[in-house]
């Protein structure tokens, strides 16, 4: 078709050329009557055979347009790429289920799955497989530890054919934080209300024993009681309030300074500080920097702080150990992300209890207040940060602290 229509242009330009030609000769030879006459008669026929050219040219060419006009796009097509591409930048991941496999919808969902996010996808998939309600919880463990996702199943009919779809929302951070408010105003509270309590308690116990040596005409088995009476309530008064006054630390952890940390500075310092009590007692502790040039910007002592207490976790965790082993290393993650991992060979901590060792009040030692962890959990968010419990391969505690 294409080449029809361009020999039709050139033919009617060769005629128009002609027509040109006739005219010029026709002026040429004016004083010429039978010339012209031959020269007009040219000239019709030249004319009449462009005419039918143009009119063949005009068909062709309306026939050409409507070969090559696009097919109209169908309803179906229009309705579903928008919502293709909605769903490809939704905030959630989106999953579809079968009966032996689940598929990744959108970004968010490939990302979850991706190196360097879940470190098991394969794990990951079976809990999604295994959603039988159309709400619930899920666990899984990614290179920053254990993550809590709220998994929402639906199903739908598509095409004639049943389709399940899961979204899936990691809300492991904003749980923290919203725990972490909660506690601190529940924790600021209660510390307040015991300690106004307490306060009176411990002042009159004093007062009373100093009224009792002010009354010598008492018997001295009653004066006996009375003062083992007096010095116990005032003991146990002072006891509570230092124990109260651990647990409002938690609610009045001042703001951050934040200020460039040199990681490699602060490991010196950390290992200079923890090292020579492993060496002691025959364990180890190292301490590793992936670069020398890694820098934070965040509280300085607050970050040495939270380094400590999981040190002190980990010597505490370790004691029964002939040959304990203490790991803290530092890294880049995916995303550039700086990671502080802090590593033992202890007995490490029951699948169980992980979602509870970060709970103000609750402790895995026998006479532990359930301070420590928690404590690092504030101090670590206050500075843009997250702490997770990882398990090991090898056994022992893993806490990784990302920034």
């Amino acid at each position: 078709m294409a080449f029809k229509l361009e020999r039709l242009r050139g033919l009617i330009l060769s005629q128009s050329a002609g027509l040109a030609a006739i005219a010029a000769t026709a002026m040429a030879c004016r004083d010429a009557p039978r010339a012209l006459v031959l020269c007009l008669l040219a000239a019709l026929l030249l004319a009449a055979w462009q005419w039918r050219s143009s009119a063949l040219l005009g068909k062709l060419s309306v026939q050409a347009a409507a070969e090559a006009e696009p097919e109209p796009l169908r309803p179906s097509a229009l309705a579903v790429h928008p919502p293709e591409i909605r769903l490809e930048h939704a905030p959630v991941a989106l999953f579809r289920l079968s009966a032996d496999h689940v598929e990744p919808l959108n970004a968010r969902a490939r990302k979850l799955t991706a190196p360097g996010n879940s470190r098991d996808p394969a794990a990951l998939y079976r809990a999604l497989q295994e959603q039988s309600s159309d709400r619930r919880w899920i666990r899984f463990e990614t290179e920053r530890g254990v993550e809590r996702a709220l998994a929402s199943a639906s199903s739908l009919v598509i095409e004639g054919r049943p389709e399940r779809l899961l979204a899936v929302l990691p809300l492991e951070s904003e749980l923290e934080a919203e725990t972490l408010r909660a506690w601190q105003q529940l924790v600021h509270v209660l510390t307040h209300e015991i300690m106004n309590s307490l306060t009176p308690v411990a002042s009159l116990s004093r007062s009373a024993a100093g009224m009792l040596e002010d009354t010598p005409a008492l018997p001295d088995d009653l004066r006996q009681e009375l003062e083992l009476a007096f010095s116990a309530i005032s003991r146990r008064a002072d006891s509570l309030a230092d124990f109260v006054t651990s647990y409002r630390n938690l609610s009045a952890v001042p703001d951050p300074s934040p200020e460039i940390v040199d990681i490699a500075e602060l490991f010196e310092r950390l290992q200079a500080l923890t090292a020579p009590a492993w060496r002691a007692r025959g364990g180890q502790a190292v301490f590793l920097v992936e670069s020398a040039a890694m820098e934070l910007k965040a509280d300085g002592g607050q970050l040495e702080q939270a380094l400590i207490n999981l040190i002190k976790n980990a010597y505490e965790a370790t004691a029964h150990l002939a040959e304990a082993r203490l790991t803290v290393s530092a890294s880049l993650g995916r995303g550039g992300r700086l990671k502080l991992e802090v590593s033992d060979n202890g007995p490490g901590v029951a699948d169980d209890k992980i979602e509870q060792i970060f709970t103000p009040f609750y402790s895995t030692k026998a006479k532990g207040r359930g301070i420590g962890l928690a404590l690092v959990r504030q101090l670590v968010n206050n500075n843009g940060g997250t702490v997770r419990y990882a398990r090991s391969l090898g056994g022992g505690a893993r806490l990784i602290l990302t920034f």
